[in-house]
């Protein structure tokens, strides 16, 4: 769950300007998660938020560069940790996750910017990783594998 609320708050900062946590808290509680002031303060230092000057003036909540270069390397080990099974069918792969952990591991395969995914696409415990073609499927599930290791 932390994870999924961790990647959901990344996207919400990324996609919104969140001046406070309560307003980060809100939008996580219109997300479904059911949060406290206490869980997002602690979040927002995991993740190493920062404020910084908005388009709009006054301060918004963003990603510094070190947490995102960070977050590279803990979603590869979300990834190992929450992915039971990597399938190809044509040019679609199939991972399957732990319960609640798609979202996070997506943002993992996400986060590797490769050039042969098209797109991703999570729900609780399945993620889609759509690729051009059958033989990039094979292999990018091939690179998929190889992090589980």
């Amino acid at each position: 769950m932390k994870n999924s609320r961790q990647s959901v708050i990344l996207d919400l900062v990324e996609e919104n300007d969140i001046r406070t946590q309560e307003e980060l808290a809100a939008l996580l509680r219109e997300a479904g998660f059911s949060v406290t002031q206490a869980t997002v303060s602690r979040d927002i230092k995991e993740l190493r938020l920062v404020k910084v000057l908005s388009a709009k003036g006054g301060y918004k909540y963003a990603a510094s560069d070190p947490a995102v270069n960070g977050l590279a390397d803990r979603f590869a080990r979300i990834f190992a940790d929450s992915v039971l099974s990597i399938a190809s069918a044509g040019n679609i792969i199939v991972v399957k996750t732990l319960a609640a952990s798609a979202n996070a591991a997506a943002e993992a395969v996400d986060s590797m910017h490769m050039t042969e995914v098209l797109g991703t696409m999570a729900g609780d415990n399945t993620i889609l990783v759509i690729v051009h073609n059958e033989q990039e499927a094979v292999a990018v599930a091939q690179r998929l594998q190889t992090m589980l290791r």
